[in-house]
């Protein structure tokens, strides 16, 4: 028996029955108004799509089923005597909208260890890459070649009918969570510790047997991945990897092709790759100051010389939050009880201290405030994770949980093909001049 698969299909028809009568009875109903700035910028902030499992606020930020991230630290389960919750117990509150209880998180780590054997072609297709291929590109050719075992692909094929949809989607799901983080350490061992891998830990949680196998196996490490597992899993369906999954997914592309779009999204240095920038230009900071313990002041005078370049400060500002980034907090108060004297961690803490006044007296800065990638990297650089190129897949083993929960319910609820209007500039153009005022 799966008790996950069996709540999440009672409570996913009992909001379809109410999905169809909302609709019927306010499908005219304006939700939003668009102006032309939305529709040349990137659609921002137009309001167009269905995501059950997280909201963002501008101002309070992300939560998940209307908990906050400071909330989920306080509810969800602990496992192995972790001082984290674990990712498995966000995804079950992602899913059913419940916090699981100790004992649910625990089948579902077990489920997962179950499942989570990756296929030998896979391996095979990985070997066959030039071994500095950036590690983003071989995580998503790593999930594509083993569509080979989609459930739902084989299903549809047979004939699934549509009301099992969701079924089929869920089992992709589930496996291919399952066997992310060893494709993950797979890729991490071949491409930076020569091919040298680490045999899987059945006896641990998700997080901690992700830690285990790219080799950084300390308790505090294993506590560290899953925070962060945990805290980069979903943040709306707006931004660009969680609407590529649903997007694609709404073509009936089953869960490895969906999420693959998701992962080619997120490699995009607007996007996840950012991760990697902050790191990288903390380190050309460093060297360009020549010391590992800068001051304010000098950090103030390489700020102030990048911006003057016409470039932006990696890991400050958002496109949604108006806030420090609570996801950044999360991460600084685990520093703060575990790494308070490591220097790069120190390091991100003084730019904390001086970047948002130097972004505020620009007068044009809607965020001056860090986002999610201003911490991780000096973390991962503390514990000797340094290879900052594969800081991208760390984000997409996690962002799997978010956005493939997302995509069960798409398909419980069935939503349609997403088809929006696209409109010419000379439409635009015909569009202003009919509707002048005078």
């Amino acid at each position: 028996m799966d008790p996950l698969k069996e709540k999440f299909h009672e409570k996913s028809v009992a909001v379809r029955k109410d999905l169809r009568s909302l609709v019927k009875q306010h499908g005219s109903m304006v939700v939003d108004q668009v102006v032309l700035g939305q529709v040349y910028g990137g659609m921002r902030g137009i309001k167009g799509m269905i995501w059950e499992t997280s909201n963002l606020d501008p101002i309070k930020g992300i939560k998940f089923r209307g908990k906050s991230i400071p909330e989920l630290q306080e509810v969800l389960p602990r496992l192995h005597g972790s001082t984290e919750p674990v990712p498995e117990g966000l995804f079950w509150l992602m899913m059913v909208g419940e916090v699981p209880t100790a004992e649910e998180a625990q089948w579902l780590s077990d489920e997962w260890e179950r499942r989570r054997k990756i296929p030998e072609h896979t391996l095979q297709v990985l070997q066959s890459l030039p071994v500095d291929t950036h590690p983003m590109t071989q995580f998503s050719i790593g999930v594509m070649s083993m569509q080979t075992d989609s459930v739902f692909a084989k299903e549809y094929f047979e004939g699934l009918p549509k009301s099992d949809f969701w079924a089929a989607c869920y089992e992709d799901s589930m496996n291919l969570i399952a066997r992310l983080p060893s494709l993950a350490a797979h890729i991490y061992r071949r491409a930076y510790h020569s091919d040298n891998h680490i045999d899987p830990d059945a006896s641990l949680d998700w997080g901690a047997n992700f830690a285990h196998m790219l080799g950084h196996d300390t308790e505090s490490f294993r506590n560290f991945m899953r925070l962060y597992l945990t805290i980069h899993a979903d943040h709306e369906g707006g931004n660009a990897s969680a609407h590529s999954t649903h997007l694609v997914g709404s073509t009936l592309s089953d869960a490895y092709l969906s999420f693959a779009a998701g992962m080619n999204a997120l490699a995009g240095p607007l996007h996840g790759l950012a991760n990697q920038e902050v790191i990288k230009w903390i380190f050309e900071m460093l060297e360009d100051l020549g010391t590992e313990d800068p001051t304010k002041e000098q950090i103030a005078d390489f700020v102030q010389r990048t911006l003057d370049a016409g470039k932006v400060i990696p890991g400050y500002g958002h496109a949604v939050l108006r806030q420090p980034d609570p996801r950044f907090v999360a991460q600084k108060e685990f520093a703060e009880k575990n790494l308070s004297d490591s220097g790069i961690v120190q390091v991100v803490w003084k730019l904390f201290d001086v970047v948002p006044p130097i972004l505020q007296g620009l007068g044009k800065v809607k965020n001056p405030w860090p986002n999610v990638d201003a911490h991780s990297g000096a973390i991962l650089v503390h514990y000797g994770m340094k290879e900052f190129r594969f800081y991208t897949v760390l984000f997409g083993v996690s962002r799997a949980l978010g956005v493939l929960a997302a995509l069960c319910w798409s398909r419980a609820l069935g939503f349609p093909l997403e088809r929006p209007k696209s409109v010419t500039s000379a439409w635009i153009s015909d569009y202003i001049e009919k509707n002048k005022t005078d």
